[in-house]
């Protein structure tokens, strides 16, 4: 008899952060775990065999990210929901969440009573966000562009973004292109973009910016 449980697909690179979300996921009832991933790849290859009726996904994982996964399900799974959960910005990534087809964006340090009613109404066919970004899509709504202006970073592509941040966590050139699996050149050119984007002078100043943004991003 096939259980009527809906079944959650885990993705973070953290195993104790996996095991505790398995643990708040297993103790409620109607909600089960279906399979545990660290990365896009590992992901992806896991949703026909678990059958997930959600995936709760980090956006930080190693080579290609949260958003990237995302974009994926959407193309080869487009009913299967994403529920992103995050220590990540959420002014700044809940929008790109959404955008890219994620149906909801929850912080990291949310209780987990939050979470499991973020679960719940995701997987149900709804969206959810915090209260602080749905009153941010309101008034950007109300006051037009000059809401975006506020957050410089909000004018960088989601790859641009991404350079961004692996910039602000010290990592060179080759690296980020490794990472990323694009070569260096194109790093090259998302760097350039970036400082035209952000107004910055040089290289100094993106590193020194894009290290500021990181070090306040992670303190949320």
């Amino acid at each position: 008899m096939k259980s009527n449980r809906k079944r959650i697909l885990i993705v973070d690179d953290h195993p104790v952060v996996r095991e505790g979300l398995g643990n708040i996921i297993e103790g409620t009832d109607g909600l089960s775990v279906c399979g545990n991933a660290s990365s896009v790849q590992d992901a992806l290859a896991m949703v026909d065999g678990a059958q997930p009726d959600l995936v709760l996904t980090d956006l930080g994982l190693p080579g290609r990210n949260g958003i990237e996964l995302i974009k994926d399900l959407r193309t080869l799974h487009p009913d299967l929901p994403v529920l992103v959960m995050s220590m990540h910005d959420e002014l700044i990534y809940a929008e790109r969440v959404l955008r890219a087809g994620g149906r909801g964006y929850i912080a990291k340090e949310a209780p987990s009573e939050t979470l499991i009613r973020a679960i719940r109404r995701v997987v149900d066919g709804g969206v959810f966000v915090s209260e602080s970004v749905t009153n941010h899509f309101l008034h950007g709504l109300a006051g037009g562009s000059e809401q975006k202006l506020s957050f410089p970073v909000q004018r960088l592509t989601d790859r641009e973004l991404e350079v961004f941040e692996l910039i602000g966590r010290g990592k060179g050139n080759q690296e980020i292109a490794d990472m990323l699996t694009i070569s260096p050149r194109t790093v090259d050119a998302h760097r350039t973009h970036i400082r035209e984007k952000l107004g910055l002078a040089d290289s100094n100043e993106l590193i020194r910016f894009s290290v500021r943004w990181v070090e306040s991003d992670l303190c949320h």
